[in-house]
Formats: C-alpha cells, structure tokens, sequence
C-alpha cells in the first residue's frame, strides 16, 4: 500500500511540475481547473448531491465565475472601449481584496477545529449550505493559484507545491517516529501534535533554501519563513477540515480515481486551505521577491 501511493504520489508531482513549468498560463488555468473539477465533483458526493443535474449545476456554479476570472482583463478593457470609462481599469485590483475572505475562513476553521471539533462533528447543515461551502473553497483555491502563476511566476508556484509536499512528507515521518500526542483524535486519529511540529520544521529549512537561493535579504528571509510556517500550519488544518467532512459522511475517502490516495479531494486538500493565504502572504512580502 506504501509502494503504492509513493508510486502515485512521484506520477501525480511529475505531472504538476510539467504543468507548472511547461504549460502557457491560459492551459495552466485549464489543467488547475480540471482538477478542482474533479474535485468539486467528488464534494458533491460528500454533500449530498446525488443527483446528476444538481451535479452539473454545481459543476457549472464553478466554471462561470473561472471564466470570469480568467478573462476579467479583457472585460475590463472591453467595457472601458464600449463605454469610454477608462477608470474601469482600475478595478483591476478587485481581484486580489477578494483574498481576505477565504484566509479569514481558514483561520476561524483553524480555531474551530482546535477548540469545538466535536460540536463540529454534530452541527447539522443544510444540502444548500454544504455545496456553498465546498464552492466557496474550491473556486477561491483555483482563482489564487492561478493568480499566483500569473502574477509572481512558475517559481513561486513550484516553491508553494513543494513547500506542502515535504510538509506532507515531514509530518508523515515526523508522527511516526516520534508522534504520541493527537492533534484531532475525534476528526482524524493518525494526525500528531508532533507530526505537526515536524512540518512546521520542514518549513524552515524550505524557506532557508529559497532564501540562499534567490540571496534574499535578512527582513524578507525572516518574512517567508515566517509565511512559509504559517502556510504549512493552514495546510494542516485544511486536511483536518476534509477529514472532517468525510467522517461526517462516514468515508474514508472521497473518491478511488487516485490508486493508493482515494479521490482527487484527497489529495489537493491541503493545497486547497493554503493556496489563498500563501497568495495573501506573498502580496504583503511584495511582488518582486521571486523576479
């Protein structure tokens, strides 16, 4: 079963680093887009939404505002010709104030998790609700990786991937040697107190290599390891909250298309809690620092 999802895992990175690396933007936002997809389509399942026409709205709810997004210049540019506005180009920057939503989302369901996981457990949503929610998170983790691409690069895309990955990978190995105190035994019971001190670790040393690589200064060193920690700990509780919403529906996983992983979900799920604050983060850093 190791064997397995270590094969599937060194597949599944060899694909995204090709996509990161070798994809033009617009087939980038594609290849994320299919995946979130995906993705979406498995969350359905975990809502309740068993119905193949509530699943293609669904589907449909994602993909017209991804196309909103992807095109959104070219909206603008297109309304300032027809109507003369050429103020309208500066909303240009909407985009990116939408960040603070989903990062505020996270960090209270970082709290929650810690504090309440079993009112968590109990508390009763409605089918609208979970569908919202499983939106909200899947179109806001699309739009900032996206984004992320477009604005600051290939580099800070790869450096976010793999900054998760041995995050994974540390807290994988860290909890089993040394893993004694549960981090959620209610939501998942294989997760460590100490398994997460050895991703926050594996953080620092990815942010120390960046550092020495691109020569950073010692203010903005400090600042990405800083964000790197922070990022890794939303990670985390981003896998803790999908753990959450698969016991809830009694899964273990949210799909089987990933051999030794289960679903698509499965495997994105840390990427998907992280993907908006690490965005924000770099926003505070500035621009420049991957150029």
């Amino acid at each position: 079963m190791l064997l397995q999802r270590i094969l599937t895992a060194l597949v599944l990175a060899a694909v995204a680093i090709s996509a990161i690396f070798l994809l033009p933007a617009l087939y980038f936002y594609l290849f994320i887009g299919v995946i979130v997809l995906i993705a979406a389509w498995e969350w359905t399942g975990l809502s309740e939404i068993n119905k193949i026409f509530g699943k293609i709205i669904f589907l449909l709810a994602l993909i017209l505002p991804m196309l909103g997004v992807t095109f959104w210049t070219q909206i603008l540019e297109a309304v300032a010709l027809l109507f003369e506005w050429p103020g309208v180009k500066e909303y240009s920057g909407i985009l990116e104030r939408l960040v603070i939503a989903p990062v505020l989302f996270w960090i209270m369901m970082m709290v929650l998790i810690r504090k309440v996981p079993d009112e968590l457990l109990k508390l009763k949503l409605k089918k609208c609700n979970k569908a919202f929610i499983g939106w909200f998170v899947l179109f806001f983790a699309w739009m900032f990786l996206t984004k992320l691409r477009a604005y600051y690069g290939t580099d800070a895309v790869m450096y976010f991937l793999a900054l998760i990955w041995v995050a994974d990978i540390a807290a994988y190995f860290t909890g089993k040697k040394f893993g004694k105190d549960k981090l959620a035994p209610a939501i998942s019971p294989g997760k460590t107190i100490q398994g997460m001190y050895g991703a926050i670790a594996s953080a620092i040393v990815c942010a120390v290599i960046l550092a020495l690589y691109y020569g950073f200064p010692m203010m903005i060193a400090t600042d990405f390891a800083l964000l790197s920690m922070l990022t890794v700990l939303i990670s985390i509780y981003g896998d803790l909250f999908f753990s959450l919403v698969k016991r809830r529906n009694d899964v273990k996983d949210s799909g089987s298309i990933l051999p030794g992983h289960g679903g698509v979900l499965d495997r994105i799920d840390s990427v998907i809690a992280a993907a908006p604050f690490y965005y924000a983060g770099i926003i505070l850093i500035g621009r420049s620092v991957f150029s």
